[in-house]
């Protein structure tokens, strides 16, 4: 097989074409290279080229202490920052062999869910811009909005929340708060039909995404594929349920795990679109549970240098992209001898070696789209 690279125009009949797809591009959420080798206007081979963003956050975890890492932690997914915490510290309380205050435990979970909420609703808007509906990101936005205000009243910030503290969270909640979280939340979920009639109901969106890209079962086990995407492909596995943290043990009757069998694109938006749904009923119930908890502390107080005794453990929680896991391995000191990152969005794009292989083109945006990564969880 003879192969030419090809920057502006056409190759001979004989050969294939090698294209890059970025590292530009301006709407995968960053910077990714996908080198595609097409024949005419199908594709033959496919490779994700990471890295270009990389910031060596594992490295730098190991010159931070317990404190400072958990800002090093909210960034690799800036969509999902409240989960991205919640697993350092986690990781670190499982290694004190900690407690943390019950209303800390019930505060914590509803705030994930919201941020799940706002995490989700962001490729919703997106998602439909990427195939040409412009519409869609205008009421992402609109709901987003309405998470984000109740979200920076209780953390003091809009993507970087950085309210998770070892033994706990930052501060008590404002007076009030809970009332306007519970507005803010029935808001959101009174427009939530608009996914549903503008989008799904849509005739052209359905045409661009069923039936397109299908992931197999088998290939999400061997890439290791989880959350909202593995689910859509009928793998049945979500450890809110499967192994509760937080309080998911008390909520399993509001939880309900969401799954297709196509594992189409499709399947994947409508996976992602009953989720939100799903969290909002969860943040709810994690509302109704607040109000009758008895006052009390939110956090541990802790020592002025805090040291992890030697040892390793490993957490893993359910974000809102999938599996996220952090492996802490501590000699005894103030910071950690290794923490090492295992995101969702790694594992999820490398699957696209398998999805882009035989489609067209025009599917490609499609699929890449349906995946749902932020390229800053790829690259770490």
């Amino acid at each position: 097989m003879t192969e030419t690279t090809v920057g502006i125009g056409g190759a001979a009949e004989s050969t294939d074409m090698v294209l890059n797809i970025g590292p530009q591009h301006p709407s995968t959420h960053g910077v990714l290279r996908l080198r595609i080798v097409l024949d005419g206007e199908r594709i033959q081979h496919a490779e994700p080229v990471i890295g270009y963003m990389h910031r060596g956050a594992e490295k730098l975890f190991e010159a931070r202490d317990y404190r400072q890492i958990v800002m090093l932690a909210n960034r690799h997914d800036w969509l999902s920052a409240f989960s991205n915490e919640l697993g350092v510290v986690m990781a670190v309380e499982r290694m004190l062999g900690m407690e943390v205050p019950e209303r800390a435990v019930w505060t914590r979970t509803l705030l994930a869910e919201l941020n799940r909420v706002l995490n989700h609703l962001m490729f919703l808007g997106s998602y439909p811009l990427e195939l040409g509906g412009i519409t869609p990101v205008f009421y992402a936005f609109r709901e987003r909005e309405e998470l984000q205000a109740v979200m920076e009243e209780v953390s003091g910030g809009r993507m970087h929340y950085m309210f998770n503290r070892v033994g706990g969270l930052k501060e008590d909640l404002p007076a009030g708060w809970l009332g306007r979280a519970r507005d803010a939340v029935a808001s959101v979920r009174s427009r939530m039909d608009v996914y549903d009639r503008l989008v799904l109901g849509n005739e052209i969106f359905r045409g661009r995404t069923r039936g397109v890209g299908v992931l197999s079962a088998e290939t999400v086990h061997a890439y290791g594929v989880s959350g909202p995407i593995a689910r859509a492909s009928g793998v049945d596995f979500d450890l809110r349920r499967d192994e509760p943290y937080l309080a998911y043990g008390e909520l399993q009757d509001t939880l309900e795990v969401v799954t297709r069998t196509e594992g189409d694109c499709l399947a994947r938006f409508e996976c992602l679109l009953e989720q939100t749904h799903n969290s909002l009923d969860l943040a709810d119930a994690c509302l109704d549970r607040m109000a009758g908890l008895a006052p009390g502390p939110i956090n541990q107080r802790l020592p002025k240098v805090l040291k992890a005794p030697e040892g390793h453990t490993y957490a893993w929680t359910e974000n809102p992209l999938g599996i996220n896991g952090y492996y802490l391995v501590s000699k005894g000191e103030k910071t950690p001898y290794r923490l090492k990152l295992r995101s969702a969005s790694y594992n999820n794009i490398q699957a696209l070696t398998e999805l882009l292989p035989g489609t067209l083109v025009a599917d490609m945006v499609a699929i890449l789209g349906s995946l749902f990564f932020v390229v800053g969880d790829i690259d770490k």
